[in-house]
Parts: structure tokens; sequence; C-alpha cells
């Protein structure tokens, strides 16, 4: 009863979804010269970089497979008694490639050899999968490699996706949209040494969990006719293979740049913006060696590699409208603001544009019936009528620093000017160990690290060079881990077995600048958590304002909001993986069976807002502050006015 439930079992899994690899296979046929089959001819493929062997045996019809290959260069060979010993060179085998290698013995004694140096041919025959090979030399050789977040990603290193640039039927939206044959977005899968690392938290942002491309070895796009392994997307595969060490030890190092002293000249203006930034890394490879302990020739291999982007920039061309010390003190006497009459009210007195009026004088007229309200005088407002709260948060704003022509003349708008540094680096190491136990056993392990952090980043974040709390600014901090583990067993010359286990762990951290705001500090009551400074809108008359003054409130005396509206909940992203296949040579055909297992987890912490101001777009619309605090806000972005 119990085989029979594990049979079940073992159906009803690989029923769902067959194994996935990122290994290559070697297949043909064994034949003498007359093209008679030489059944149960033993092969083996040697990986020419490491010396590691792999078996096999031809089958009754003389068909032979090995498969579960790793990436690189080969050289068969087969023995039969009664034959010369077959040998041929230069196999190249790809990621999730079947290359086909026929072999035709001559008939003498087995110690004499032919020596075959034929190429591999071109033409695939064994499947009709429709799938391009790419290079990590090719992409270092072409320029698609870019740095920085407009041509590279949120983490600005290196993307080892735009390889997709130069994949026909592929399109590619940094960090946001990749696109195979005209399927939906994101609809693709990615894959490293067999291990599906999606992000399956949001689709198009696979730079967080990103390898280096120096790691990388080769990586195929698959993008039509999949196997049934391959089945599971519409829109494609990228399939990552990474860098093995080899018997010889080797090792690089390496800088991309960018520097404005290299750019040409702006066109017209004749200048140069300040542009400077570092992708550099080194790596190394070879045998595993323990001096008078362990000597992996032919055995153990291991290769690391690492990489890091660095990037400073001196934000200094965003301008703010900044509250002059005249509006702080509740002073809006200044002709600017006291424009020419818009009519009169209910008593015959002007209507003046700019004019505040007192809302404790507010009363009924009693000839015309109306509702009036006198004007404060000198269009003052005493400070002591004003909200403690308003003038805590007045206080935190920066006094204007531009004066005269600076800032056209009048300085009440496009006021201030703070530059700040923006800061990003991001970091990949990774390692890989590879270990043969013995000609049937085959042991490899995968690791990287991918960490991103910027905690002012005006492309990515909203900084504006407002200090904290107020600022708008989100940091970026994402940190990812990837696991994997390849087991590979040759059970029989002809039965093959693969299992892999993976762990994706994927940290989405990104924070204002304070996150542990205490509402208090400016008295503000009956908020939830010390967390984030409220987000205050409505301090300009346009809706643009969610950016720098200078697009949104330009000449219309507002200023842009304070606070950040993203009150970003650290996600934690979980994918364990596993994979299995058994590969069966028999007769004139080679069966394969897999399954898949994969869980996808989210963890969140969520947090509530400290508070949010929103008075709307009304003059003297009155608002309630988060329990309580009643103010009064005029569209003009000018200090907050207690209701009475």
């Amino acid at each position: 009863m119990r085989f029979f439930t594990t049979i079940g079992l073992f159906l009803t899994f690989a029923a769902a979804v067959f194994a996935q690899t990122a290994a290559g296979t070697i297949t043909g046929t064994v034949a003498d010269q007359t093209g008679a089959i030489v059944a149960n001819a033993m092969v083996q493929a040697k990986h020419v970089e490491t010396g590691t062997v792999y078996d096999a045996a031809a089958s009754s019809t003389g068909n032979y497979t090995v498969s579960q290959l790793p990436v690189g260069t080969y050289e068969i060979s087969a023995a039969v008694p009664g034959f010369k010993k077959y040998t041929r060179g230069g196999v190249t085998v790809t990621v999730a490639s079947v290359v086909r290698v026929d072999i035709s013995l001559e008939v003498g004694n087995a110690s004499e050899s032919v020596t075959v140096n034929e190429a591999t041919a071109l033409l695939e025959t064994e499947s009709g999968e429709l799938s391009h090979n790419v290079q990590t030399t090719r992409m270092d050789d072409l320029p698609i490699l870019g740095q920085g977040s407009s041509i590279a990603g949120s983490a600005g290193i290196r993307n080892p996706g735009a390889v997709g640039y130069i994949t026909p039927g592929v399109w590619v939206q940094e960090n946001s949209v990749i696109r195979v044959n005209g399927m939906p977005g994101n609809t693709y899968s990615v894959r490293i040494e067999g291990q599906d690392i999606t992000n399956g938290n949001q689709g198009g942002t696979q730079a967080q969990q990103q390898p280096s491309v120096d790691m990388i070895q080769e990586v195929t796009i698959q993008t039509s006719n999949f196997a049934a392994e391959y089945g599971q997307v519409g829109g494609g595969y990228f399939n990552y293979t990474m860098k093995s060490g080899t018997n010889q030890l080797h090792g690089s190092v390496y800088d991309y740049f960018v520097n404005e002293a290299l750019n040409a000249n702006t066109p017209w203006l004749n200048t140069r913006p300040r542009a400077r930034r570092n992708d550099y890394g080194f790596s190394l490879g070879g045998p595993v060696k323990l001096p008078k302990l362990y000597n992996g020739h032919d055995k153990t291999f291991f290769f690391f590699n690492f990489e890091q982007y660095r990037e400073t920039a001196i934000i200094s061309n965003l301008f703010l409208t900044l509250p002059t010390a005249a509006y702080r003190a509740g002073n809006f006497a200044t002709a600017e603001d006291r424009a020419a009459p818009l009519g009169t009210d209910p008593l015959g007195r002007p209507i003046l544009e700019g004019e505040i009026y007192d809302p404790k004088t507010q009363r009924t007229d009693p000839a015309s019936g109306k509702v009036v309200r006198d004007p404060f005088a000198n269009n003052s407002i005493p400070v002591s009528r004003m909200d403690p709260v308003a003038l805590a948060i007045q206080n935190l704003i920066p006094l204007p620093n531009l004066s005269g022509a600076a800032c056209g003349g009048t300085c009440l708008v496009n006021n201030g000017l703070l530059p700040f540094p923006s800061v990003r680096h991001t970091e990949v190491p990774a390692f890989k160990l590879d270990h043969s136990v013995n000609d049937r056993i085959k042991l490899s392990y995968y690791w990287h690290e991918t960490k991103t952090a910027s905690a002012l980043s005006p492309q990515l974040s909203g900084a504006d060079g407002l200090p904290p709390p107020i600022t708008q600014a989100m940091g970026t901090y994402v940190t990812s881990f990837v696991h994997r583990l390849n087991y590979d067993q040759t059970i029989t010359p002809t039965l093959l077995f693969h299992v892999g286990v993976g762990y994706l762990d994927n940290h989405f951290d990104d924070d204002p600048t304070v996150t542990n705001f205490n509402a208090a500090s400016i008295g503000l009551t009956g908020t939830t958590a010390n967390r984030l400074f409220p987000y205050i809108t409505g301090l300009c008359n346009t809706t643009a304002s969610t950016g720098y003054n200078a697009s949104g409130c330009a000449g219309t005396g507002g200023s842009k909001f304070l606070g950040t509206i993203q009150n970003r909940a650290p996600i934690v992203y979980e994918k364990p993986t596993a994979n299995t296949s058994l590969t069966w040579v028999r007769g004139n055909h080679t069966y394969k069976a897999g399954a898949e297992f994969k869980i996808n987890n989210n963890f969140s912490t969520l947090y509530t807002y400290t508070g949010d101001i929103d008075p709307g777009q009304a003059t003297g619309q009155d608002i309630d502050l988060n329990g309580g605090d009643w103010y009064v806000l005029r569209p003009s972005g000018q200090p907050l006015i207690p209701r009475p």
C-alpha cells in the first residue's frame, strides 16, 4: 500500500510541472562505419576545463544520452572491444542545450584510436525550441551594460537583463517591464543554476536579486516552443549559468566608470554636468587546494566574484519656496499679497486679493442677511492666534537663503536652494563550489547577495533638500540572498538522477530618513504610533506638488508638500524551491520525468500613520488635525490659522 501511495504522489507531483535545469545534454548514436548499430557501448564525456568525467552507455539500439552537464567544452570518447577508441574534442555545451554527437567506430585494436575534430553542427536537430545564447564576453564587448537608474534599474549596477536588448522579440524597460514575443509584460521567468529566482512580489524589479554580470558564464533566453520542463510561462525563460573554477587558477580585476571629463559638452550650453559613477570588482577561480591537507585538482573547484557600484552626486538645482520671516510672523501686508479689489462685501467694503479674514468676527449682516467677516488689521495674524502645532511644524522649515536676482527679485517663490549629497551603493558578492564525489556523483553549490543602499536619491525617493523629518525623501534599502544546491548521480549508465534545492530571501526595507518621529514633539496628540512625520498636503494650488517646487508650485506662492506619502511597511519575500528529474535512455527513446516545488511567501510589518494633514484647496476650509486640533489654511501655503 505504501508503494502505491508513493507512486501516486510522485505522478501527481510530476503531472503538475516538470523539472527546471540550466545544464546541457549530449546525445547521439553509436554505430560502425557501415551504419550498423553498436549496442551497449560505454561513452564518456570529459569536461575539458576541470577534467570531470561523466559516464553513459548506449542502449540496445545504440542510443546514448549524457545529461546534467555543466556549460563548457567537452571531449567525447567511446571504447568498444574490436573497435578503435573514438575521441572527439571541441564539443561545446551551452545553457539548456541539447547537442547531438553521433559516434562512428572503426574496426581495429583497442590500443588504436581515432580522433575527430569536426565542429559541432549549428543546426538544432533535437528540439523545435527557439532560444538565444549569449556569453558574458559578448555583453561586455557590446555597449548594452549601462550604469545608473535610468539605464540599469534601481540598483544602478550593470544589469544582466540588458541581454534582452540584443535578443529578437524581447523588449526591455529597466526595472519595469520585460516583454517577450508580444506576451503580457513580466510574464517571463528567471533561473539561476536551475532555481527560479523570479521576483514574485514585483515582476519588473529583478534588479533586487540580480547576479553580478562577471559571475555569469552565459545566459540562454528561451522564447518559444519550450520543452515540457520549461513550459510554465508564456513570456520566456532567462536561464543563467554561473562560472565555475577550473584546474587553472584564474582571476580578473575590472572597473567600469563614468566621468564628465570624458563626455561631450551639452549642445548650446557648452557645459558638462557632473556625472561620476564606478562599477568595479574582481574575480578569482581555480581548484581548492589546502597545503598538506587537500588537493582538489580534477575534483573540487571554487569561483568567487565581488562587484560594487558607487555613485556620489551633489544635487544643487532643486529650488524650493520657503516661507519668509514676515510670513512666519503672520505679516501678509506686502504689496504682492494685496492686489487690486476683486469686488465688495455685503457691507460695501472692498475685497482685496490675498486678504485674510478673522474667523472670530464672523456674523450675519442684518440688512442683507449674509455672513460677513472682518479682515485682520494690516493683513497680519497675531502669533497668539496661531495653532502651536502649526508653529512647531513651521519652525522645522528652513529660512529662505536666496535673494535678489537669484530668485527673481521679490524672492517670495523659489527662494530656497538646499544642496544635498546623493550617494548610492550596490554590491554583489557571489560564490560557487563544485565537487566531484566520484565518477557517478557530482555536487554544486551557488550563493550570492545583492544589496542596495541609498538614503537620498532624487530619481527614486523624492529627495528635495529639506531636512529630516519634514523631507519627502525615501531611502532605498534592499538586500536579497540566493542559495542553490544541486546533486547529480549516474545510477546506471542509462539512468540519470538530478535533485536541486534553493532558497531566495529578499528584504525590502525602503524607509524615510526618520522612522521614529515622536508626534508629541510638535504637540500633536491622538496619534497611534511614533513612526512618520505627518504627510502635509494642500500647500500648493496645483496638483503637481508631489515633486519639487520648481515644477509644482513655481510662481503660485505655494510650497511643496511636507513629509512622505509612502508609509512603507518592511517586506520580507521568501521563496524556497526544489526540483528533481530522472532521465532514462531505453531503446530509441530518452524518457525524462520530474517535478518542481516552490512557495511564495510575503511577510510585512504594518505601521499606522502619525496623522495626515490635508487642508484641501478651499480658502478658509476648516480641517480636523487628527483628533481635536482644528485650523484654517490659505491655499497659497501660508501658516496655519486656529479656528475659534
